[in-house]
């Protein structure tokens, strides 16, 4: 049993009243891969990590399949809650894999923030992010990065996180007083709660959010899977006519990407072998979540 899935998921199943609610269930069909199903969807929406790639190497075998579904007219979008690097990186990430993608079709949380903040209303901002990105492709902001200054959280009139790889239990405590003395806004731009590493899992901005609004009562919106906002943005690069029955999402969680893909009226398979779920039983996953997949496939 893989050391972070019954980890993820029961936190998951923790946080679950607050995700959005199953529309219906799949009847869960198995294949092997995507050319088993190739012939029933036009639209393939593939989730990044434990779909195309395990950390830097693409998972073996995905890259030339969606070359074949590419040459064959199919559309192959990435839709990842990716939301700490910007979209030039991921592009080059993505060719390093062997993956030859328009940069229309990558979509990602980070950039469904960027592009609900262009309608937002100007305030200072508080941003947890790396500073190694920070905010770039973000529209102008007046922010300042949160680090070690309280002054900092309490100027601030809404706050954006980002990514949460330089955030720790003290910068959480300061913005949590902060928030207690003050609410203000509190946007999310990656919805995961944990992300698996070598060794281990790193904690994500989704765990930092909940506990948040256990501590202060603030709801965060979030930007990214399983909420719509992210599907309406991939959904929105496609053409009018095109037959949502024959869009699929396809990812390893059941939480995010099947949830999130049901919501928005999609289809949905989920890949057992090489995401996060690898090693649990899938059939009593599926049971306790209540989340059931059109589609089980052994990998992308």
């Amino acid at each position: 049993m893989s050391s972070t899935a019954p980890v993820g998921f029961s936190a998951y199943q923790t946080i679950r009243h607050r995700l959005p609610a199953t529309p219906r269930l799949g009847n869960c069909q198995r294949a092997r891969h995507l050319g088993d199903i190739a012939d029933d969807y036009d639209v393939f929406l593939l989730d990044a990590y434990g779909v195309i790639n395990r950390g830097t190497d693409a998972v073996l075998g995905v890259p030339e399949r969606v070359r074949e579904l590419q040459a064959t007219g199919k559309r192959v979008m990435i839709v990842s809650n990716a939301a700490g690097f910007p979209h030039h990186v991921l592009m080059a990430r993505y060719a390093g894999l062997g993956y030859e993608l328009a940069p229309e079709d990558v979509i990602t949380s980070r950039k469904t923030l960027v592009n609900r903040l262009q309608s937002e209303a100007s305030r200072h901002w508080g941003m947890i992010a790396g500073a190694h990105f920070g905010p770039e492709e973000f529209p102008p902001l007046d922010y300042r990065l949160l680090g070690a200054d309280m002054a900092d959280y309490d100027a601030a009139e809404g706050f954006l996180l980002v990514g949460a790889s330089e955030w720790n239990e003290e910068r959480q405590a300061m913005l949590v007083a902060s928030l207690k003395a003050s609410p203000r806004p509190l946007f999310v731009a990656n919805p995961d709660l944990i992300a698996p590493q070598a060794g281990g899992h790193s904690t994500e901005p989704g765990t930092y959010a909940h506990q948040i609004m256990d501590a202060t009562g603030v709801e965060p919106v979030f930007y990214g899977k399983p909420f719509g906002d992210i599907y309406s943005l991939a959904l929105a690069r496609l053409e009018p006519e095109t037959d949502l029955s024959r869009v699929i999402m396809v990812g390893d969680t059941l939480h995010t990407d099947i949830l999130g893909a049901h919501a928005a009226g999609l289809q949905a398979a989920l890949v057992t072998d090489t995401g996060v779920l690898a090693g649990m039983d899938i059939n009593q996953a599926i049971a306790d979540s209540g989340i059931a997949p059109d589609w089980i496939l052994n990998q992308a």
